[in-house]
């Protein structure tokens, strides 16, 4: 009992130590970030920040024409070829647009973390885009999913549906600091690619796609098995009509009821069979990657008939030489 003192004192010694080295890092830590800031370096102190994943609730939608914007924004997301069809004043058949929306890929409206998240991305813009050669707005970027992924036309820069779209993506990027280092944003890319067995691919296709998809690859409803390849697909502009982009999606996120079974040599077969097929082509093709070194694993039409005839060289295709 007489050491009891001498033990508090030993004990209260090193949680004192403990705390002086705990507040002596984080000193440490903020002087470095100071400095990184005062040289202009806000991007890597931005990174050092762990973002969580904690979108809005469309349930917290304010009242007012800010959140009739949002709302609009979301339905347009969730029915995106369907929504502009009525606007239109058109059916199905009656206007050359996919049978898709932006939730096809953006699962949830964008708001699924592990399926191609949207959530933040209006951080991100204005930034350079190499394949246009310019500097991008989230409007722009916008405008080129409609033109590529959907297979539509560009909305007009007054266009109250393009101010939806981007007041919706703001509302689900609230909170998240503009260049913040998110790990969700685009990670549905293959860096490398296995070569591919278009016939093993069609097998494929066939045991674990035709459910959603079709047999024609049609699809079901550009919610329940969008259109993988004829008029009602993405045209060979999209980034979705790259073997890297497609395989990594396919990858991690299909079959969906059972997304990341296959393997990445399962994803690139049934990828190569899709891209194969025949679809729309991006008419300004030929304006894309302006400075040259533009990718090799877009799936034109030249390399579907070279896959028809037997003629593809796929590594040169996959960068493998």
């Amino acid at each position: 009992m007489k050491n009891k003192p001498a033990v508090l004192l030993s004990v209260v010694a090193v949680v004192g130590v403990i705390v002086i080295f705990i507040l002596a890092n984080e000193l440490k830590e903020s002087k470095v970030k100071q400095q990184k800031i005062a040289e202009g370096n806000i991007g890597s102190v931005l990174e050092d920040i762990d973002i969580a994943y904690n979108p809005p609730s469309m349930d917290d939608v304010p009242d007012g024409p800010e959140g009739d914007a949002i709302k609009r924004g979301y339905v347009l997301m969730m029915d995106t070829s369907n929504e502009l069809r009525k606007k239109a004043g058109t059916h199905d058949g009656d206007e050359v647009m996919s049978q898709l929306a932006c939730t096809s890929c953006h699962a949830g409206a964008g708001l699924d973390k592990n399926v191609s998240s949207l959530v933040g991305v209006t951080t991100k813009y204005p930034a350079y885009r190499p394949r246009n050669n310019k500097i991008a707005t989230i409007e722009d970027r916008i405008n080129g999913c409609m033109v590529r992924s959907m297979n539509y036309v560009e909305f007009e820069k007054d266009d109250a549906d393009l101010s939806a779209m981007v007041a919706y993506l703001s509302y689900i990027s609230e909170g998240i600091p503009q260049g913040a280092e998110l790990p969700w944003l685009g990670k549905n890319e293959v860096d490398e690619v296995p070569t591919p067995n278009v016939d093993k691919g069609n097998s494929i296709f066939q045991q674990s796609c035709i459910a959603c998809h079709a047999t024609d690859g049609a699809g079901t409803g550009p919610t329940t098995g969008p259109a993988l390849w004829g008029e009602g697909s993405f045209n060979d502009g999209a980034g979705m009509g790259r073997m890297s982009k497609m395989t990594g999606f396919v990858q991690k996120n299909m079959p969906l009821t059972d997304p990341g079974s296959l393997t990445l040599q399962e994803a690139a077969d049934v990828s190569a069979f899709i891209l194969s097929q025949e679809r729309p082509e991006f008419e300004n093709s030929d304006e894309d990657w302006p400075n040259g070194n533009g990718p090799a694993d877009i799936m034109n039409k030249d390399k579907q008939q070279q896959v028809k005839e037997g003629s593809i060289d796929w590594e040169k295709v996959l960068g493998h030489q």
